[in-house]
């Protein structure tokens, strides 16, 4: 009975906090890396590696193909329900490290190899194979961490701490748009990269130090009978999950919401550059605002949605907000740079309120030993947006948009085709959105109602 009373790690504001930290520099890490080469669309193109607009959206789809074609995310999602955090998560930080090490081998040792692979420059191939890996390890990551703030904040400030998740791991995006161009202006075009990779290393060593604390945790939580049955986890969860109404209206939303921002920062700094006139210098920092809004809003919003939910009304005004932006991103006659910069920071304030309900939603509509399950396949369908959008908006630009040659020999677009798909995906996502707000009502979800009781 004394050890079923005694205060948990989690009940200290400072442990789980402190915990919470320590998993969010491993993410920061992640996003640094996966968002690092964007930036260099344009100086890969004119470099010794020569992509051309179509090899770098195979490169950047690559992110999802493992997650996508060999269900890598489902089977993530199964060994965390199983297996638990600590497993699943070092295994995902080996396998980021393993990915960005074969990412940045290909990128500097085949730089100016003629040599193919099943039709693809071998540096596009093999470089495209360790991001793909690198993919495998940080959604798996997502997934993991996401379960941990469930488990670490049940009951406690969950939205607020998944806002700040994400907020921290939005310094990883804004870093590396902003460092990438003069990086490797200044040394190598490689550079950036190699930098991510000793990060991944040190966010590796970050989560196992997490590791033993939650190990702690979990002997006080097996202390308490009703709570270790609670997190057993059946097979048969998985058919409760793809059968409830409310996974596929989260998974839709999560797909085309995420499929308007990612994909589209990875070609954001050449549209600011090209269309915009914008220094190539702070191209990528522009690009990277939404990841910089989403620090100091995310936070925010989740503690709004915390203290008084409305999380459902919530994600559909961020949708409309996505819709305005791309609408007027497509317009050609519209090229003044401020308006650039402005439906930048719209973008982020969109990009804040989304995820910021969303996720905590998820806890809401699943039980407890659900999530990892339930995490894992929405994050699979979102890769699907993340593999598909990237190919198609590069062959889109390469077969439909070039308008002429840079100085440096690289290609010239317009890009007012490919942000009429944007519009039209955002659309969709509204749509979705608003039947989110219907099902909320019929199945008693309480998206609206506030997280802390």
């Amino acid at each position: 009975m004394k050890e079923q009373n005694q205060k948990r790690l989690n009940d200290s504001f400072g442990m789980r906090w402190g915990a919470l930290a320590i998993v969010a520099f491993t993410m920061m890490a992640a996003y640094y890396v996966n968002d690092v080469v964007a930036p260099l669309k344009s100086m890969l193109e004119a470099s010794s590696l020569a992509w051309n607009s179509s090899e770098f959206g195979v490169y950047t789809g690559a992110y999802s193909f493992l997650n996508v074609f060999l269900l890598m995310l489902i089977w993530g999602g199964l060994i965390l329900d199983k297996f638990g955090i600590r497993f699943t998560g070092k295994l995902a930080t080996l396998l980021m490290v393993a990915g960005t090490g074969l990412e940045y081998y290909a990128m500097t040792a085949l730089a100016g190899d003629p040599s193919t692979i099943m039709g693809y420059k071998s540096s596009v191939f093999i470089a495209s194979a360790g991001y793909s890996i690198f993919g495998v390890g940080a959604e798996v990551a997502g997934i993991t961490v996401t379960k941990m703030i469930a488990k670490w904040f049940r009951g406690k400030e969950m939205a607020t701490a998944m806002g700040v998740q994400v907020a921290l791991a939005r310094v990883g995006s804004q870093g590396a748009y902003a460092v990438a161009i003069p990086l490797a202006r200044a040394y190598e075009i490689t550079t950036p990269v190699f930098i991510g990779l000793i990060c991944l290393i040190g966010g590796m060593i970050a989560f196992f130090a997490f590791s033993v604390l939650d190990k702690k945790l979990d002997r006080q939580i097996a202390a308490t009978a009703t709570e270790e049955n609670e997190e057993k986890f059946s097979f048969s969860d998985v058919k409760s999950i793809v059968t409830n109404p409310g996974f596929w209206l989260i998974a839709l939303l999560c797909v085309l919401f995420y499929s308007c921002v990612f994909p589209f920062q990875k070609f954001a700094s050449e549209l600011m550059i090209t269309k915009y006139g914008i220094d190539e210098n702070v191209a990528g920092t522009i690009a990277g605002l939404p990841a910089l809004g989403a620090l100091f809003l995310t936070p925010v919003f989740g503690g709004m949605i915390d203290k008084r939910g409305k999380a459902a009304s919530i994600m559909t005004l961020g949708a409309a907000m996505l819709i305005g932006v791309h609408c007027i991103y497509a317009l050609p006659f519209v090229t003044a740079s401020w308006i650039a910069i402005l439906l930048m920071i719209v973008l982020g304030v969109a990009f804040s309120l989304v995820p910021s309900a969303m996720w905590p939603s998820v806890a809401k509509i699943f039980q407890p030993q659900q999530l990892g399950t339930a995490y894992a396949l929405i994050f699979f369908i979102q890769n699907i947006g993340l593999w598909g959008i990237p190919t198609l908006i590069g062959a889109v630009l390469d077969n439909f948009c070039v308008t002429g040659t840079t100085a440096s020999g690289a290609k010239m677009y317009d890009y007012t085709l490919p942000m009429c798909i944007f519009t039209g995906i955002a659309v969709l996502s509204m749509l979705i959105a608003l039947a989110l707000r219907v099902a909320d009502k019929k199945y008693g979800y309480k998206l609206e109602e506030a997280n802390i009781q």
